[in-house]
């Protein structure tokens, strides 16, 4: 539906808002290219310039990143991602892997006492997207795909705190990872997830804790 308002400024921050929606949910998710202007401008009903305006605005705050000759891609799901991933991009990748170990057994600990069996499931689906990603030997894939399974399993510890610092700290991780996989997904770093799933629901906390540290410590001791 168009959006209405007589003042350019408002118009702008309703625009952003509506924006930022698309991400927040995951209509964009992140690694997409969204809308080009022209499409945006039909879709919400407002001059290009508005839309502009937002794209800017967004970008500015490390949402969006616009690519002159390919198009505004998601880096980021919220402000607070876009200044995570600004702050630590240039982190030490032992350091990251560290975190990453850390919030990941974590969360898997908490999951195998909280999960519900709609967690179970969904948990499920994702692991077999996974797989099915790396069967298909496209490295991008395959890095959205581990990394959103990864997050729904955090999201599983029902830890409002952690799973939204987790989430935060998002394009970081996958930036971690996609320069872990490399260039192509190879036989000999494949690592089986399903003991991680199979220890949450049978509500083993301190193997699952194990399970999910244990990944991101092969991946570092493979990286070295």
């Amino acid at each position: 539906m168009p959006l209405n308002s007589p003042r350019r400024s408002a118009l702008a921050d309703q625009v952003i808002d509506a924006l930022r929606g698309q991400i927040t949910t995951g209509e964009w998710p992140v690694g997409s290219r969204i809308p080009t202007e022209p499409e945006l401008v039909a879709q919400l009903g407002v001059a290009r310039n508005t839309v502009r305006e937002a794209i800017r605005a967004l970008a500015h705050n490390g949402l969006l990143d616009i690519r002159q000759g390919s198009g505004t891609y998601v880096v980021a799901t919220s402000e607070l991602a876009g200044v995570m991933h600004r702050r630590f991009a240039q982190a030490d990748p032992r350091h990251v892997a560290e975190v990453r170990g850390t919030l990941e057994a974590e969360g898997a600990r908490l999951a195998a006492t909280r999960r519900t069996a709609q967690d179970v499931a969904q948990l499920r689906g994702l692991l077999e997207r996974r797989e099915a990603a790396w069967a298909s030997g496209e490295v991008e894939r395959f890095v959205q795909a581990d990394a959103t399974l990864h997050l729904a399993v955090v999201a599983a510890s029902h830890n409002e705190v952690l799973t939204a610092l987790y989430s935060d700290l998002g394009a970081v991780l996958r930036a971690y990872l996609r320069s872990d996989v490399g260039g192509e997904l190879r036989p000999e770093n494949h690592l089986d997830h399903a003991r991680m799933i199979d220890a949450i629901e049978a509500g083993d906390g301190e193997a699952a804790a194990r399970e999910a540290a244990s990944y991101t410590a092969h991946c570092h001791t493979a990286a070295r």
